[in-house]
C-alpha cells in the first residue's frame, strides 16, 4: 500500500503502447525539484527530485572532456519488463543517453517510449565493468591510418592509369 501512495505501484501496471514510429531527434536532460504543499497532517513534506529527458538541450560545463557514464534503465520487451545497466563513453550525458537509445533500438528492438531511465551517473575509470568501455582508458592509445591514398592537388593532374603503383601505407 505504501508504494501505491507515492505512485510507484501504478507505473508497474502501465503498458507501453507507442502510437506510431516517433520522430524523436535527440533527448536532453532536465532536473526538476519540488515537494507537496504543507498541511496540518504533514508539516515537513518530502522533497522530490526528478530527471526528465526532452528534445531541448542543456549544455555541459566541460563539453570537450570524455567521461564514463553509467545508465540504469528499465524496458519493456515482448516477454516482459527487464532491468539493465549500460556504460558509455561520451563528452556529455546527453550523448551517452543518445547512444543508449540507439543501442537499445538496434540490439533489443526496444522503441523509445518503452524505455524508462532509472538513474544516470558519471563512473570513474576503475569502476567500469565492460571491456568495451575499459579498452579506451589507456592514455597512450593510437588509431593508425592504415589506408591513405594520396590525392592529386588539381583535377588536371588526375589520371585513370599510373605508371607506378601507389604507396597506401605511410
Amino acid at each position: 500500500m505504501e508504494s501505491s501512495r507515492h505512485g510507484y505501484g501504478a507505473a508497474a501496471s502501465l503498458r507501453c503502447t507507442p502510437l506510431s514510429e516517433p520522430e524523436i531527434a535527440e533527448a536532453y536532460r532536465y532536473q526538476e525539484a519540488g515537494r507537496a504543499l504543507l498541511t496540518e497532517a504533514v508539516e515537513h513534506p518530502n522533497i522530490y527530485r526528478m530527471k526528465l529527458w526532452a528534445t531541448n538541450e542543456i549544455f555541459e560545463k566541460k563539453p570537450t572532456m570524455i567521461k564514463n557514464y553509467g545508465i540504469w534503465l528499465r524496458y519493456q520487451s515482448r516477454t516482459g519488463y527487464h532491468n539493465m545497466y549500460k556504460a558509455y563513453r561520451d563528452t556529455t550525458l546527453n550523448g551517452a543517453v543518445e547512444q543508449m537509445y540507439t543501442e537499445m533500438a538496434s540490439r533489443h528492438r526496444v522503441r523509445f517510449p518503452c524505455i524508462q531511465i532509472i538513474k544516470t551517473a558519471t563512473i570513474p575509470a576503475k569502476l567500469c565493468k565492460r571491456e568495451s568501455t575499459k579498452q579506451f582508458h589507456n592514455s597512450k592509445i593510437k588509431f593508425p591510418l592504415v589506408f591513405r591514398k594520396v590525392r592529386p592537388p588539381t583535377r588536371k593532374l588526375k589520371t585513370t592509369y599510373k605508371a607506378s603503383k601507389p604507396n597506401l601505407f605511410m
